[in-house]
């Protein structure tokens, strides 16, 4: 397929397009290497029967997904929010900051490519972005957040290449660079003025901007921000998905009007530190 219109600078207008990588054989090592910061080995077939109820429900929404024919050696090119952003004007291929990540932006950028989606632009050595650490809180306002895995070279050039409005927030140093705080860790946006946020965590600058903007923020608990509480998916204002064993978090949702989507995520998210929004690259929404 290639695409006439693209761009995804929101993260709660409606998702049309995503592109997913469905767990293949560097997934199941990924336990191997202590680099990869997997909590246990890898249940393979149960995360590629985790990541196929995941597809269905984003298909049962009205989400076109596509599935990247690729394998790297890095088993987290499953979590597709990291290597490339999707703008208006094309693709931005990032960078990680994290070792064995480096190289995951190339196959995503050439199947953009291919999809007739151009390229915008790259964050070159010594900058370091992972997609983790960017979000769009409105279409026009966009926001880089500082942390272990997106370093300030990095920071200032994907800011030059998106232009407009960015806000730069620093992320906390949290348990350091063994475990993966992004700023996405710590806010999920669910409609234009609602947000679910983890405030231990949370840059002061980013609480005091949401304040600002009048956004209603619902609070993840202590208990449910390991198992990626704070980790929702957008699909359209006001309905989101998210992983089970979140009970609290999915109450208070409710309680505040948004329709909740779980499916189990104990190999693809709990194991690798990665929710629905990490396991997903917006390609359209609108």
């Amino acid at each position: 397929m290639r695409f006439q219109r693209y761009g995804a600078q929101s993260m709660v207008l409606p998702l049309r397009h995503v592109l997913l990588k469905r767990p293949g054989r560097s997934f199941g090592d990924a336990f191997d290497d202590p680099d990869h910061g997997y909590l246990h080995p890898v249940d393979l077939s149960e995360a590629q029967r985790e990541h196929d109820a995941f597809v269905a429900i984003l298909e049962s929404l009205d989400v076109t997904v596509h599935l990247l024919d690729a394998e790297t050696d890095s088993p987290d090119l499953v979590y597709a929010y990291d290597p490339m952003l999707v703008t208006n004007r094309g693709v931005i291929s990032l960078r990680s900051g994290k070792p064995n990540r480096v190289g995951e932006e190339e196959p995503m950028e050439a199947w953009a490519n291919e999809a007739g989606i151009p390229t915008l632009g790259r964050i070159e050595a010594p900058g370091t972005v992972d997609g983790g650490d960017t979000f769009w809180l409105t279409p026009d306002i966009f926001c880089i957040g500082r942390s272990l895995r997106t370093n300030r070279s990095g920071a200032e050039q994907l800011a030059h290449i998106v232009g407009g409005r960015v806000e730069i927030f620093d992320v906390p140093y949290g348990n350091g660079p063994d475990e993966c705080l992004h700023l996405l860790s710590v806010i999920s946006p669910v409609a234009e003025d609602v947000a679910a946020v983890y405030l231990p965590l949370m840059p002061a600058a980013v609480w005091e901007l949401l304040t600002e903007m009048g956004m209603r923020m619902i609070p993840i608990p202590n208990e449910e921000f390991e198992s990626q509480g704070c980790n929702l998916l957008g699909i359209r204002p006001g309905v989101v998905v998210m992983v089970e064993g979140n009970p609290k978090t999915r109450v208070a949702l409710e309680e505040a009007g948004t329709e909740v989507h779980t499916f189990s995520g104990r190999e693809i998210c709990v194991n690798g530190s990665g929710g629905p929004t990490c396991l997903t690259r917006p390609i359209v929404r609108d």
